[in-house]
């Protein structure tokens, strides 16, 4: 039988279990899909599953440890991308920070970045996201050739 802390605990979940439910919906627009299958949607629901997963990971260790690296997040191609396309000039072999990478990510989705606009949102994370997955697969290609 279950203790009462437990349900506790379990409930203590449901805000971060929304926001996921929330990433899928209206960041990833799961919905828009509108697959007819359902082999076709579980495994579109695996995918986006796990880019949901990552965005919120991005977003929050970004709020919780902003001077920390973004290796931990983003492979070091995407980092070193991010690094070309925003500040071509640098020469650092280090990752920038997770909240720099955040950032970097939000404006290719169409984050401003002006000191008033606060925190980029999901949305535009992943919008960001997609356009530099799109970028690294150029540049792959432009590697193989």
């Amino acid at each position: 039988m279950l203790k009462p802390a437990q349900y506790v605990r379990w409930y203590s979940y449901r805000w971060l279990i929304e926001r996921f439910h929330f990433t899928l919906k209206s960041g990833c627009t799961l919905e828009n899909l509108q697959l007819q299958h359902r082999d076709r949607l579980l495994k579109a629901l695996a995918t986006y599953s796990i880019v949901a997963w990552r965005l919120m990971s991005m977003t929050y260790q970004a709020r919780l440890t902003p001077e920390a690296s973004c290796d931990a997040i983003l492979q070091p191609e995407e980092w070193r991308l991010l690094r070309r396309k925003f500040a071509p000039k640098s020469r650092a072999k280090t990752p920038p920070t997770m909240h720099q990478a955040m950032l970097w990510i939000a404006q290719l989705g169409g984050f401003l970045a002006r000191k008033s606009d606060g925190q980029p949102g999901l949305k535009t994370l992943w919008r960001g996201y997609t356009k530099l997955h799109y970028m690294l697969e150029g540049a792959r290609l432009v590697t193989k050739t």
